[in-house]
């Protein structure tokens, strides 16, 4: 009888959706008017960003981007971009690309501005540290879809969203990177700025700081790469750009334009993950300049 109440027990359902749903209900009628504020900052913010980038005739921006890839890379990627920037105009996806590049740089400005701030205080904190990395696992392996829901309820259909849902994404490498690189910074290097009498801000500025940039240049490269597959996947909420094209073409089984945007997307993902993987290396060749002074 005993083995028998056993296997016939079983766990109450717990109302963990049911919970969350009441919440973001609570949310969108408290703060209804400041999410829809939010929404419309942020699409005349990308509406801006998105003009200033189609104003200039498209050859001159070709070769501005030609010009910045050659500065960092060389002249075989700046070849390279060039040519790539000319196939994007080719398939007619030139201004979709510069609406998805003005949505993957705000996102990628305003989830730097977040990441690195919260990276700082989780290394010069362990009780922030064991707060923060919770939330990062969390919004790290939350599959990209989940975060087009309450976006959508909160901020509804269009930029909004897809912003919002872009910074929750992307945010979790720049804080685990800042936090790193800032901790792996050599003890003796702060005990010498503390022997000559600096504050804790001016060590941080001037020591952690400084000798922890490839590591934040690396968790910067991560937010744009995420940014920009997460900026795709909005395309399903109505967020412009290649993302929307993207959506369009799967949804009206359209093979050719599906590949051709597919193409665009991977031209402008190779162009970003370059010129970001390049300031990161120059931050490299920075530090260890520092530290041969140093030395």
């Amino acid at each position: 009888m005993r083995a028998v109440a056993v296997a016939d027990w079983e766990v109450p359902r717990i109302p963990l959706g049911e919970r969350f749903a009441d919440l973001v209900q609570w949310l969108q009628d408290n703060f209804g008017d400041v999410f829809t504020a939010i929404s419309e900052g942020l699409d005349s913010a990308v509406t801006a960003l998105a003009e200033l980038l189609t104003w200039p005739p498209t050859w001159v921006m070709i070769v501005v981007f030609a010009l910045l890839a050659f500065w960092l890379r060389g002249w075989k990627f700046g070849i390279a971009a060039l040519l790539g920037f000319v196939l994007l105009d080719g398939l007619d996806s030139y201004d979709s690309a510069m609406q998805t590049l003005s949505l993957v740089l705000l996102a990628g400005v305003v989830a730097v501005i977040v990441a690195v701030p919260l990276g700082i205080l989780g290394a010069r904190s362990d009780t922030a540290s064991r707060m923060i990395k919770p939330v990062m696992d969390f919004l790290q392996t939350v599959p990209q879809f989940i975060y087009l829901i309450p976006a959508v309820i909160f901020f509804g259909i269009g930029v909004g969203p897809g912003i919002v849902a872009t910074v929750m994404f992307a945010l979790a490498p720049g804080v685990r990177l800042t936090e790193l690189g800032i901790r792996q910074v050599d003890r003796e290097m702060v005990e010498a700025g503390e022997a000559f009498g600096s504050s804790p801000t001016r060590i941080l500025t001037g020591i952690q700081i400084p000798l922890a940039m490839p590591s934040i240049m690396a968790g910067v490269n991560q937010i744009i790469m995420l940014s920009l597959s997460m900026v795709v996947i909005a395309g399903m909420v109505g967020t412009p750009g290649l993302g929307a094209d993207v959506f369009e073409a799967t949804t009206r089984l359209q093979l050719g334009a599906g590949f051709e945007y597919g193409v665009s997307v991977v031209i402008l993902a190779i162009y970003l993950d370059r010129i970001t993987a390049s300031l990161s290396a120059k931050s490299a060749v920075s530090r260890a300049r520092r530290l041969a002074g140093a030395a």
